[in-house]
């Protein structure tokens, strides 16, 4: 196959409409856009949440809550993300920037529990949930918060 062979499927070329060229084209005169009124001018039309002067759905509503400017984002990784490692291999921010699983390498992350992990991994990450450090203890593999707080969950095995 050549790039000169390469063809759009059928259906997805359309003719465009040719407006304007007179009464026989029947797009003629007002070319397509009925007589006069705000939709008929040039840079005529409304903006699509206008709804006509009624107070509009955004103000209607009340307004709730507000974000911190203390919060911590992080960049989420899943369970199912961490197939891509070894068994025995060691993950943090490096190594899951190289295996496309995190793009800023300086942000916080954050192991969640969707998906499943059956290779035994050594995981230093900034957080961690309960449902994804079960799993990844459960695995063989172990947790090392960056931050210096305790995995979730992992406080009971202490006390015994």
């Amino acid at each position: 196959m050549k790039l000169s062979d390469l063809r759009p499927p059928k259906g997805a070329v359309k003719k465009h409409k040719r407006v304007g060229c007179g009464p026989g084209s029947g797009h003629g005169k007002t070319s397509t856009r009925g007589h006069k009124g705000q939709k008929a001018r040039s840079g005529g039309g409304i903006p699509p949440w206008f709804e006509g002067g009624q107070m509009p759905l955004q103000r209607r509503v009340p307004k709730r809550g507000f974000v911190s400017i203390f919060r911590t984002e992080y960049q989420v990784v899943n369970l199912d993300g961490l197939k891509v490692f070894a068994s025995g291999a060691k993950v943090n921010r490096g190594t899951l920037v190289e295996a496309g699983l995190v793009r800023k390498p300086g942000d916080p992350v954050k192991i969640l529990g969707r998906g499943e992990i059956s290779v035994p991994l050594e995981v230093e990450v900034d957080a961690v949930s309960k449902s994804a450090a079960e799993a990844i203890e459960k695995a063989g593999g172990t947790i090392r918060l960056l931050s210096g707080k305790k995995a979730p969950g992992l406080d009971k095995r202490e006390k015994e």
